[in-house]
């Protein structure tokens, strides 16, 4: 075992996990509004499409499955959709409510979204560009051992054990006092980051069909 290798990995991961995007942002959101239990289920959901992902891009760096840039383009463009969808629907729900005039104010009922781990999928799954991105990134640390196949395995394990901790202190995090106090703001900007990225994503994925057609 490549233990420096692997203490690299581990390290990236952690720093690419964490970082703010639309998963964390969902997940950041749904613990504010509804709890652990709802946003936990948000995790477990995202974490299967990251499951997914990597298992896809596996196929493709064994040679087994091919990549159709146009089709992933497509599926991006829809995903982006999707998550703008989530967040308009966040922030329509948190505006329509006026905020506690005290902290120790009862907040008025929020009406949880249904099916928190298929939301959670299909935000995880939204852009399969990351197929792409693990294609480009696994390959850089193979060498944690001598089996491709090994080394495949535990790099996949590792990067969904570390999504799900990390994803799960996020929620934690939300459990404090000073945090409950301000869910609502946060919820907001949570939402609004969601939809910043939703709207950057679709640009984005629309000018790339616009010069595959041309």
């Amino acid at each position: 075992m490549n233990y420096p290798l692997l203490l690299m990995y581990l390290a990236s991961i952690t720093l690419l996990i964490s970082t703010p995007g639309p998963v964390v942002a969902l997940v950041i959101s749904d613990a504010s509004r509804f709890g652990f239990r709802h946003a936990f289920r948000t995790v477990l959901g995202t974490n299967l499409a990251s499951l997914l992902l990597i298992g896809s891009a596996a196929l493709v760096i064994s040679g087994l499955l091919s990549v159709n840039d146009l089709w992933l383009r497509w599926i991006s463009l829809l995903g982006c959709v999707f998550i703008g969808w989530v967040a308009c629907a966040t922030l329509r729900s948190e505006l329509a409510v006026k905020p506690a005039m005290a902290d120790n104010a009862p907040a008025a009922p929020v009406a949880k979204r249904h099916y928190p781990a298929l939301n959670g999928f299909l935000v995880g799954i939204s852009n399969p560009k990351d197929i792409v991105f693990f294609i480009a990134f696994f390959p850089q640390f193979i060498g944690i051992t001598t089996s491709a196949g090994l080394s495949l395995t535990i790099l996949t394990v590792l990067w969904v054990a570390l999504d799900l901790l990390i994803l799960v202190a996020y929620i934690a995090v939300m459990k404090g006092g000073i945090f409950q106090r301000r869910k609502r703001v946060i919820s907001i900007l949570s939402a609004s980051f969601l939809l910043f990225i939703a709207i950057i994503g679709f640009s984005y994925s629309l000018l790339e069909i616009a010069g595959w057609s041309s």
